[in-house]
Formats: C-alpha cells, sequence, structure tokens
C-alpha cells in the first residue's frame, strides 16, 4: 500500500472518528414537577398543561414573548378601529393543524364560539367575555367585535386559554392534543413522560430541536439525581433550597428569573382592626421582606411593593413607602387604639412559600405586639374558607394570574378592598388600547393601592431554571406559563 494511500485512510478515519462528536444534539429531555391532568389548555386551568403544550403544540392568533409583550402568532397582522370595539385578524398563509388540516378563520370562529359557549368549560372564560362576536370575512380573515373596549384583549388572545383548535380534533385535545404549533405530540405515557416531535409542515421557521421530552419528577432529590447522571437535560423551575448542588458546577446554568407570582400577606379589608389603615400601615412596616424573602424562597424572591410583576414594563417600583420600621409600626398601632397590640389568625395554603414566610411574618409581628395565630390547611380548605367564603383575617397566597391588578377594583373579592377611584381607574384601564395612557393608569393604581397598604406585599415568586450548560434559548422569566421550546438550542 502506498503512503498516499495510508494518509488517505488515516485522513478518512478520522472525518469518521469525529463525525459525530462534532453533531449538535436535537433533542431534549426536561423534567417537570406536576404531570398535567390533560393536554387542552382551553379546557383547564392547571399550569401544568401549559408548561407542556403552551407555543408548542398550540398556539394563538398572537403570542406572548419573554418579556410579556404581544407579538404575531397565527394572525401576521390585525388592524383596531377607532372606538377600540373592532379587531380584524389576517392569518398566515400555508399554516396546518397536525393531523393535516388547514387553518382556516372558521376554526378561529369555532374556537371562541366554544370558548364562550354556556356549557363552556375554559377556566379563563370571563376574561373573553367582551367578545360579542366573530365573524368570518373570508378565508383568511376574522374579525371580533366587543361590547366594550379591552385594553388586554391582545395579550389575552395570546394565552393559552385562547389557542386556536379545529372542529375535527378539538373533542380529543385532552388526551391526543391537535395543534399548529412547531411540535406535534406523539404520546402520552401517564405517570412518566409526554412526548413531542417537530411538525414537520410547520408553517414558521423550524426549532433547533427535533424532538422534547417531558419527564415527571415531582420529588426533589430524585430531580437532582437525574439531572445530575443527565438523565434530564434541564428543568424550569427546580426547589431554591437544593439549587447550591448546582450553582457551582461548570456542567449546568441556573437561570434566576422572575414569574407572575405575586406572593402577598393577603388581608381581609372587610374585617376590624384591618378596615382601619393605619393597622395596615403598622403591619407594612413590621415586616422584614428581605428576612422573608431569606427565610421563605432561600434568597431567590424579588422584592416587591405592591400588586405588580417587576418584570413588566409597567411596574412601579414602591417597596419604600413603608419601609421596615418596628417603631413606627408600634406608634400606628397605638394611634389606631392598639397600643398593647391584639391577635389575629393567619390562615396558611400548604406550599412551603407560605408556610415558611407565616412563621417569619408571626416573629415579626410579635415585637410589634401583634400575636398571630398559624392555622395549617389544605388546598380544598382553603379554597373553600379563605378564596370562596372570605372567613379569615390573614393569609399568605401567590397570585400568579398575569396582570391581574384588576382584582383590586372587585370590592367582591376576597381581600375584600372597595374603593371607588381604583375602580375608575380600573375601567379607564380596560377602555384604552394606548400603551403610554395604559403605562400611566396601571402606575396610579399601583401606587394607590400600595399606598392604602391593601396587602403586605412580600415578594415576587422566582423561576430557577437548572439546565445543561450547552444549552441556551431557554425564558429566565416566566410572564405566561409554559416552557417555550422554538428557541432552546444546544451549542458547543
Amino acid at each position: 500500500m502506498t503512503a498516499r494511500k495510508i494518509l488517505a485512510l488515516t485522513v478518512a478515519g478520522l472525518m469518521l472518528a469525529a463525525g459525530p462528536a462534532l453533531a449538535q444534539p436535537t433533542e431534549i429531555r426536561i423534567g417537570v414537577a406536576l404531570e398535567p391532568p390533560a393536554l387542552d389548555p382551553t379546557a383547564g386551568a392547571a399550569e401544568a398543561i401549559d408548561v407542556v403544550v403552551y407555543q408548542n403544540v398550540f398556539e394563538g392568533l398572537v403570542s406572548i414573548d419573554e418579556t410579556g409583550a404581544v407579538q404575531p402568532g397565527l394572525a401576521e397582522s390585525w388592524t383596531i378601529s377607532e372606538d377600540g370595539l373592532t379587531y380584524e385578524f389576517a392569518l398566515n398563509e400555508g399554516v396546518t393543524f397536525h393531523d393535516g388540516t388547514a387553518l382556516d378563520a372558521e376554526d378561529v370562529k369555532f374556537t371562541f364560539d366554544r370558548l364562550l359557549a354556556e356549557d363552556s368549560v375554559n377556566a379563563q372564560k370571563t376574561l373573553y367575555a367582551p367578545i360579542s362576536g366573530v365573524n368570518v370575512i373570508d378565508p383568511m380573515t376574522v374579525e371580533f367585535t366587543l361590547s366594550r373596549p379591552d385594553g388586554l384583549f391582545l395579550f389575552n388572545l395570546g394565552r393559552g386559554d385562547a389557542v386556536i383548535v379545529a372542529p375535527e380534533s378539538a373533542e380529543n385535545n385532552g388526551a391526543e392534543p391537535i395543534g399548529t404549533g412547531p411540535f406535534a405530540f406523539i404520546q402520552w405515557d401517564r405517570g412518566s413522560r409526554v412526548v413531542l416531535e417537530q411538525y414537520g409542515p410547520y408553517w414558521g421557521e423550524k426549532p433547533a430541536l427535533t424532538k422534547a421530552t417531558y419527564v415527571f419528577i415531582s420529588d426533589t432529590a430524585t430531580l437532582t439525581n437525574a439531572l445530575l447522571a443527565g438523565d434530564v437535560d434541564g428543568t424550569n423551575n427546580f426547589a431554591a433550597e437544593a439549587l447550591a448542588v448546582f450553582e457551582n458546577n461548570p456542567q449546568f446554568k441556573v437561570l434566576v428569573g422572575s414569574t407572575e407570582g405575586e406572593t402577598i400577606l393577603a388581608t381581609n379589608n372587610r374585617k376590624q382592626p384591618f378596615s382601619d389603615l393605619k393597622v395596615r400601615q403598622a403591619m407594612a412596616h413590621a415586616l422584614d421582606r428581605q428576612e422573608i424573602i431569606e427565610g421563605a424562597t432561600y434568597g431567590y424572591g424579588v422584592p416587591i411593593g405592591t400588586h405588580f410583576a417587576p418584570h413588566h414594563p409597567y411596574y412601579l417600583e414602591l417597596t419604600d413607602t413603608y419601609p421596615h420600621d418596628p417603631e413606627a409600626a408600634r406608634a400606628l398601632l397605638a394611634e389606631a387604639g392598639h397600643a398593647e397590640g391584639f391577635s389575629a389568625t393567619l390562615k396558611l395554603p400548604p406550599v412551603a412559600y407560605a408556610r415558611l414566610s407565616g412563621q417569619i411574618i408571626a416573629s415579626q409581628f410579635a415585637e410589634v405586639g401583634i400575636e398571630l395565630e398559624l392555622i395549617n390547611m389544605e388546598w380544598a380548605q382553603w379554597l373553600e374558607d379563605v378564596f370562596a367564603n372570605k372567613d379569615f383575617d390573614l393569609t399568605i397566597i401567590s397570585h400568579v394570574e398575569p396582570f391581574d391588578i384588576g382584582i383590586y377594583a372587585n370590592p367582591d373579592y376576597y381581600f375584600g378592598y372597595d374603593n371607588a377611584q381604583v375602580q375608575a381607574l380600573n375601567e379607564a384601564l380596560n377602555a384604552t388600547t394606548d400603551e403610554a395612557e395604559r403605562l400611566e393608569i396601571a402606575q396610579e393604581i399601583q401606587t394607590i393601592i400600595a399606598r392604602d397598604a391593601v396587602n403586605g406585599y412580600l415578594f415576587e415568586l422566582a423561576q430557577t431554571g437548572v439546565w445543561n450548560a450547552k444549552l441556551e434559548g431557554m425564558w429566565q422569566n416566566a410572564p405566561v406559563e409554559g416552557v417555550v421550546l422554538r428557541d432552546i438550542r444546544w451549542v458547543e
């Protein structure tokens, strides 16, 4: 054999050996704590549904990006009438559902007729109540008419509750979801995993991933071992108390961002002594947010001074409205006729952040003369006693709905805040689509509820993702529920 042939064979062998090593992986295994009860986001309230299918299997007319902004989705463009009552959407051409049927305006009309029907089981049906009609203009154009202006209409169209479904497959979407997204449902091994694969004829830009497997692992220790062993490649929200295992490990990246979960010391504004502003102000001064964050979230919560997500562009920094000041708290209690303090109950749902926060707040309140009795409750009991029957003094809960400041305009809501100015401002907020006006109004509402110390504003729940260091494109913040796959890719 000649030297030239030996050299050629050697080079060829090196190329063959190098080939697999240079190829980037295109599959991902994601560990999630909760298995969804079904896979249709238009027919269930569980966040676990959106974690798997939102913007992956199903898409809406518009989409919400990582910043919370509205972007085009199945609709390439839209126009809004001057009175804010008519929205006309132009659909993208060439969109097909995963069963091969074509998307058209009739599917959009079907989706919203179904959502608004009397027997609808959509968890957020009330968000779409302003829709008075959906009209098909032509196969690629659909028109919505509203009964009143709704400044959140476009955002709400981008939620998982409003993804577009087809009449041919809607009934079975809970078990075998068929959408228009970049990934098609392949299988669901109940109790174990859901498998998605890239949809070949996808109408938009193809994702880098070809396959995604959601593995259900509820136990933190088990998920830790699975990550370390490489059995899963990442998780979007890992237990904060165990993050130290990964923080200094170069094989992983820890992404800490915020969610829509405003964690509050919810206060029954209807009851004495909490109906007294001075008492609520005293409680606000008694709270040491940083101590609560360190103890209840292991330092990963983001302090808030009002009911709004810090990552949102409308957010106003108000944590200094009532700084931690026990002396000021005691003085306000004395002014309110409670120089000797008072006793109250603190009802706690069965989540770690609430139970841990409750213990810390009880200690902080005791320092100013407020004695709290901690009452631990299961979810069903909390929902019935606290949320439905309003039978409570104080409670701790995270409000995870996006842009939910409108609850402060509802005097019948469980914490019972009744302020005519906030109600009028909220109506104005809902009635305008002008971004500058919306910003100004939203920040005025934030200021009022902070000043009124309606609730004790504690922290925004953190999103604490742990991922293989060679992955990029994961969302750091969570303005909506979901693990969006389209930008995730492996890199060297």
